[in-house]
C-alpha cells in the first residue's frame, strides 16, 4: 500500500478577526507532542499560571512576546528565541504582539 504525504504550513491558516488565541496539535505521540500557537495580543488571566506535567520546549516563530515566571523572572522573547520549561515551572504570558500576530511551536515532553 502507498501512503499519500500533505504539506502544511506552520503559518497558515491566519486568526480570524478578534480571535485571541488558537492551539493546533500538529502531533501527539506516547510521550511526546507538538503544538503551534497563534497568539494575537494575547497576556494569561490576573493570577494565572501555567504549571504543566511536562516539559516544554517553545520556540517563537514570529512576533515578540514576554514570559513571566513566578520567580520574578521576566523574559522577551523575539522571533527565533527559544528555551525549555522544564515540568511545574509555574509562568504566565505577559504580552504577545498584535502586528506581526505571534506564531509558537512548542513541543511538550513526558
Amino acid at each position: 500500500m502507498r501512503k499519500s504525504f500533505h504539506i502544511k504550513n506552520l503559518y497558515s491558516p491566519v486568526l480570524e478577526e478578534n480571535s485571541k488565541e488558537v492551539f493546533d496539535t500538529i502531533f501527539s505521540k506516547k510521550s511526546i507532542r507538538a503544538e503551534r500557537i497563534f497568539s494575537n495580543g494575547k497576556s494569561s488571566p490576573a493570577g494565572f499560571w501555567y504549571d504543566q506535567e511536562e516539559d516544554e520546549w517553545v520556540v517563537l516563530l514570529k512576533g515578540f512576546a514576554s514570559l513571566e515566571f513566578e520567580n520574578d523572572q521576566t523574559l522577551e522573547m523575539g522571533e527565533g528565541d527559544y528555551l525549555m520549561i522544564p515540568a511545574h515551572t509555574r509562568h504566565r504570558v505577559k504580552s504577545t504582539s498584535t502586528d506581526p500576530v505571534c506564531v509558537w511551536l512548542a513541543v511538550f515532553i513526558s
